[in-house]
C-alpha cells in the first residue's frame, strides 16, 4: 500500500526531533456549495532539528513513533524559487 505524502507549513519547532505541520486543504460545503478551508496539524518526526517554523515542508506517513507521531518530513518545498529567466531576442 503506498504511503500518503502531504504539504504544509511548520507550526512549530519546540519538540526535540519533533515539528508540527499544519495541512490545509480545501473542500466544497455540500449544502450551500462554497469551497471552505480545513486544516489539521500533524506531528512529524524531523531526526536532525534542521526545519524551523514558517517552511513549507512535505511529509510522510510512517509506523507509528509515538502516541502522536505517525508522520516524518521528507524535505522542504521551495515555494520561493524565481522562475528561470527567459531571454527573448528582439
Amino acid at each position: 500500500m503506498p504511503k500518503r505524502v502531504l504539504t504544509g507549513v511548520i507550526v512549530s519547532d519546540k519538540g526535540e526531533k519533533t515539528v508540527v505541520v499544519n495541512v490545509e486543504r480545501k473542500v466544497k460545503h455540500p449544502l450551500y456549495g462554497k469551497i471552505i478551508r480545513r486544516s489539521k496539524k500533524y506531528h512529524a518526526h524531523d531526526e536532525a532539528n534542521e526545519y524551523k517554523a514558517g517552511e513549507t515542508v512535505r511529509i510522510e506517513e510512517i509506523a507509528p513513533m509515538s502516541k502522536l507521531k505517525t508522520w516524518k518530513v521528507l524535505d522542504r518545498v521551495n515555494t520561493h524559487v524565481a522562475p528561470d529567466r527567459v531571454d527573448v531576442d528582439a
